[in-house]
C-alpha cells in the first residue's frame, strides 16, 4: 500500500510496535506486540512478533531440503494474525532481492517468496529473520479507531526486541521502551 497523495509522512506507523491494552478481549491479539509493517490511508498490516506457533523453522527448511541453519534451531514460526494462516511471511534484515517483497525501511523488509529459504542459510544474504505464518491488517481508518478507542499503544519499533529478544519477554520489553509497568496500566484509560 503507497501512502495516499497529500497524506502527511509522519502518518504513517511503519516500523513501530502497536502493543495490546490489557483491556484487549479478543484472545488471539490479547498481550500482542505486532510489527507495523504497512500502513497509509488505504489501512495496515502487520505480523504478531511473541506469540509462537507450534511449528518449528526446522520445517521450513526441510520442506525446502535444505539443512536448518544453526542459528534457527529450536525457533519457532510465529503466529502472525488470523489472515492468511496458511502462507509464511518473513521479516528480515537486510532487504535483499527476492521475488516478493515489502520495504518496511531501508534495512527490513517482509518476503513471502519461497526463495528467501535458502537466502536463510548465509548469514550475509539474511542476517536476522522473524518467520510467521499469517499476518494482521486493518481496513481504512480501523486502526486508527481502534487507537483512539484505546486498544493498542505504538511505539518505534526496537530491532534487538523484534529479532533477537525470547518471545515471551518481548510485550513486557515493549511496554518498557515507553517506560510504562504493565502492573500500572490501566485499560479504562479515558480521553480529555
Amino acid at each position: 500500500m503507497a501512502a495516499q497523495q497529500g497524506t502527511p509522512s509522519s502518518f504513517s506507523l511503519a516500523n513501530h510496535f502497536l502493543i495490546a491494552m490489557p483491556a484487549m478481549e479478543d484472545p488471539f491479539f490479547k498481550e500482542s506486540v505486532i510489527y507495523l509493517c504497512e500502513h497509509s490511508a488505504d489501512g495496515a498490516m502487520g505480523i504478531i512478533v511473541n506469540k509462537p506457533s507450534p511449528i518449528m523453522m526446522d520445517l521450513l527448511f526441510d520442506s525446502a531440503k535444505t539443512p536448518t541453519p544453526e542459528r534457527f534451531h529450536g525457533q519457532n514460526v510465529l503466529m502472525g494474525g488470523p489472515v492468511q494462516v496458511d502462507r509464511g511471511f518473513l521479516v528480515h534484515t537486510p532487504t535483499g532481492s527476492w521475488e516478493s517483497s515489502l520495504m518496511v525501511t531501508d534495512d527490513i523488509a517482509i518476503t513471502t517468496s519461497r526463495d528467501i529459504i535458502m537466502g536463510l542459510t548465509q548469514e550475509n544474504e539474511v542476517n536476522k529473520a522473524v518467520a510467521t505464518i499469517g499476518y494482521s491488517s486493518w481496513s481504512a481508518g480501523q486502526l486508527e479507531q481502534e487507537l483512539a478507542n484505546n486498544s493498542w499503544i505504538s511505539t518505534p519499533a526496537d530491532m534487538q526486541i523484534l529479532f533477537d529478544m525470547p518471545y515471551k519477554q518481548r510485550y513486557k520489553a515493549a511496554l518498557q521502551l515507553l517506560n510504562i509497568d504493565i502492573t500500572n496500566l490501566s485499560g479504562l484509560v479515558g480521553h480529555a
